[in-house]
């Protein structure tokens, strides 16, 4: 069976999903083109900076603090767009607060960053020891989850207002910043989180994202490219039944990169780009991906 025969029928079935069941204004399309341009930009950008650091530093640093960032970069960026909060403090500390996410607190309640119930929380929750014993934390369905409530802890408690101020490329500032305004007790929090963000490099995805000029020029260089598919050509064909029962895909949902699909399901980014046809890191949301071999 022929892999690029399964990914041809993919795409044209995702083809006539697209142009045959949408009835939304055209300024509605044109407002959804724009964000997963941007989102699709930025994530091709950030997997870019994640491979070249991880290739250039193998042995050198903590493979399962790697494997976090390659996890939740993209989650970080997102929220780094949404509520202004440097992608690489909201990386760090989920790294710090989280143990590269094997803590109980993360493995076991989706817990990232070590927020506790604090008064107003209707959630669900669980007692850990902390500073007090037995104290009570917040609990998340997922990981994402967590991440969403951090960005709006932050943006919420008028202790942390000031941080807000600061510029969004300052992350010494805003380590500094957290630590007075009481997010934890540790003298050497600021002092953990630089050394998180400057060891692996966390600032260049806050400069990814504060980079406006480059992404413009990127969007005027290479638009979208959507080259019409010629049904003459003979790669084109494609064989009855070449997709069978065994063969699972997955719809790409925002945070994903190659990177987290083919760790979830146990392949190398190379695979995944191999099965799939793809000659770039490039995703975008409700993109469909064959993840069996």
């Amino acid at each position: 069976m022929s892999y690029r025969n399964k990914f041809l029928i993919l795409m044209l079935t995702t083809f006539c999903l697209v142009s045959c069941g949408s009835n939304r204004s055209t300024s509605g399309k044109a407002k959804k083109k724009e964000i997963s341009t941007r989102e699709q930009y930025l994530f091709a950008k950030s997997d870019v900076i994640f491979e070249s650091f991880k290739k250039e530093n193998k042995g050198k640093v903590n493979d399962f603090t790697i494997a976090y960032i390659g996890t939740y970069k993209n989650i970080a960026i997102d929220k780094m767009e949404t509520y202004k909060i440097p992608a690489s403090i909201t990386l760090a500390q989920g790294i710090l607060e989280s143990g590269n996410g094997l803590s109980t607190l993360a493995k076991k309640s989706n817990n990232h960053f070590g927020i506790k119930c604090h008064s107003g929380w209707k959630g669900k929750k669980v007692y850990h020891d902390d500073d007090k014993k037995n104290e009570c934390f917040r609990k998340y369905p997922t990981s994402e989850g967590s991440f969403n409530d951090h960005s709006k802890f932050l943006t919420s408690r008028g202790r942390y207002e000031f941080l807000f101020d600061l510029k969004p490329d300052d992350y010494k500032a805003w380590a500094k910043g957290l630590k007075k305004a009481g997010y934890a007790t540790d003298r050497k929090y600021p002092k953990k989180l630089i050394s998180f963000i400057e060891t692996f490099e966390l600032y260049k995805y806050d400069d990814l994202v504060l980079d406006e000029k480059a992404y413009k020029r990127a969007v005027k260089k290479e638009r979208i490219k959507e080259e019409p598919i010629d049904f003459n050509r003979e790669d084109h064909t494609i064989a009855e039944n070449s997709i069978t029962d065994d063969d699972v895909f997955i719809t790409v949902v925002k945070g994903d990169t190659l990177y987290s699909i083919a760790k979830r399901n146990n392949l190398s980014v190379d695979e995944l780009k191999r099965i799939n046809g793809l000659d770039s890191n490039e995703l975008s949301i409700g993109m469909k991906l064959l993840v069996t071999k």
